[in-house]
Formats: C-alpha cells, sequence, structure tokens
C-alpha cells in the first residue's frame, strides 16, 4: 500500500513540474526573439531542453530524485500521447510517433548532457543548433546555449523537497539585446 502512494506522489509531483517545464518552454521570446521556429517541431525542441535540464537536475539527486525524474518522463509522454490523439493521430500511429519523440529526447538529453559535464557553451550551441534549427544557422544558438547553461546551474540550487512537492523555478529568457 504505502508503494502505491509513493508512486501516486511522485506521479502528481512529476506532472507538476512538467507542467512547469512546458509553459517555461512557450515563453514567446524563443520564437519572437530568438528565432526558434514556431512550429510543432520548434516547440518540442523547446520543451526538450527544458525536460532535460530538469530530469538531469533530478537523477543526479538522491532518492526520490530519480523517480521524480522518472515521473517527469512518464508525464510528458503522457501529454504528447494525449495530445497527438487530440489532433486526431490514428490510434495506431501514435505509439510509433511516441518513440519517434522520446528517442528525440533521449538523444537531444545525451547531447546536452556532454556538453554540459565538459562546460562546453560552444558544443551546446552547436547541438543546440543541429536540433533546435534542425542544423540551419542561427546567430541565436549561442545565447540559448548560455541560457540553457545558465538554467542548469538555476536548477542545481533549487532544493530537492521542492522537486518532491511538485515545485520548480525557472529563469525567463531575456529578450536578444536586453542582456
Amino acid at each position: 500500500m504505502l508503494a502505491r502512494w509513493r508512486r501516486s506522489r511522485h506521479q502528481s509531483a512529476g506532472f507538476a513540474l512538467y507542467r512547469e517545464a512546458a509553459t517555461a518552454a512557450r515563453n514567446p521570446v524563443f520564437f519572437r526573439d530568438w528565432g526558434v521556429p514556431d512550429t510543432l517541431d520548434g516547440r518540442f525542441d523547446v520543451l526538450c531542453v527544458f525536460v532535460s535540464l530538469l530530469i538531469r537536475r533530478l537523477y543526479r539527486a538522491p532518492e526520490p530524485g530519480p523517480a521524480l525524474a522518472q515521473a517527469v518522463f512518464d508525464a510528458m509522454f503522457h501529454d504528447m500521447d494525449t495530445t497527438l490523439r487530440e489532433m486526431g493521430v490514428g490510434d495506431l500511429s501514435v505509439g510509433k510517433r511516441v518513440r519517434k519523440m522520446w528517442e528525440a529526447l533521449h538523444g537531444r538529453a545525451l547531447a546536452y548532457e556532454a556538453a554540459l559535464k565538459n562546460g562546453d557553451l560552444s558544443e551546446l550551441a552547436r547541438a543546440l543548433q543541429r536540433n533546435v534549427w534542425r542544423g540551419a544557422d542561427s546567430p541565436h544558438a549561442s545565447s540559448l546555449a548560455a541560457f540553457t547553461a545558465e538554467q542548469d546551474a538555476h536548477l542545481a540550487r533549487q532544493a530537492l523537497e521542492q522537486f518532491a512537492a511538485g515545485v520548480v523555478r525557472f529563469l525567463e529568457p531575456i529578450p536578444e539585446g536586453g542582456r
């Protein structure tokens, strides 16, 4: 019975943390000022940045950090499944599309993790350029890389107890020229 309650508690926190990441990823600065394509793919890519940073932070923490990271991941892909169905994607295609999204998140998270671990902003900017702008040149890749590194450090300073309560604070991007 207690294990069931814990799963439920983490699930609730995971959904709350994911909702905050999704809200932060919708900030118009990314699309209006930083040139992220305002498309489903562009929005998914920014969401992947926030979710991968959140999961990175949680996995590096002691329990219940990894359990919360899994709950965030589960919440994201529950949302992706629901969104695809609401968009009219057929039941037979949903699983395949969700798997592609999972693979995309996983690949992006690994690339961002490697760059952040090495403290290499140029490597991070290249990974973001490759993913967010699909390899097209963007003068904003370095801004997004700096913001991503700042966000990672900001999350590292937040208490695990807050995450367990479903509370996370994300930095807001500053429009180009506003720094």
